[in-house]
């Protein structure tokens, strides 16, 4: 039994680094669910579960290897990777259809790799930073697609 519990709890040396941990998963997962609440609320296929998880997911990448003890060149690594990563999701998220000559899901693409970077943000501590890029992101979702409507730029679907 002494096995098993030291297995689930390797890399959480105290109570402290596992509450931790935890603050940054949750904040992780409400940030990743903003975002993801726009999406879906617009109707776009990457919604609130595909932001939850980039977003979860990124920050146990980053919380991975910080309890691991990478230094900042080893992090810089895997966070390039993340956004690598994200980039190949995102891709799959943009369709052009041929007959219209037009391209859809870039802002879907942009969305998911925005929110890699805000799970990024959140497992390194920096859940300021993450707040205020989840919130500017809602804005720019938000108010530049009234904005587009407002000056003609968007056609209304």
């Amino acid at each position: 039994m002494e096995i098993l519990i030291d297995e689930f709890t390797n890399g959480l040396p105290d109570r402290e680094t596992a509450l931790r941990f935890l603050i940054r998963l949750i904040a992780a997962l409400v940030f990743g669910s903003a975002i993801g609440l726009q999406r879906a609320a617009a109707g776009k296929p990457a919604g609130m579960r595909t932001h939850v998880l980039v977003a979860t997911g990124t920050c146990v990448f980053i919380l991975a290897s910080t309890s691991a003890g990478f230094a900042a060149d080893p992090l810089s690594r895997v966070i390039q990777g993340i956004a690598t990563g994200i980039g190949f999701l995102g891709a799959g998220t943009i369709l052009k259809n041929r007959e219209e000559r037009e391209i859809h899901g870039l802002t879907s693409a942009a969305g998911v790799w925005m929110t890699a970077a805000i799970g990024v943000a959140t497992g390194l501590g920096n859940l300021g930073l993450a707040l205020a890029a989840t919130l500017i992101g809602l804005i720019i979702l938000i108010l530049a697609e009234k904005l587009e409507f407002a000056m003609h730029l968007k056609k209304k679907v």
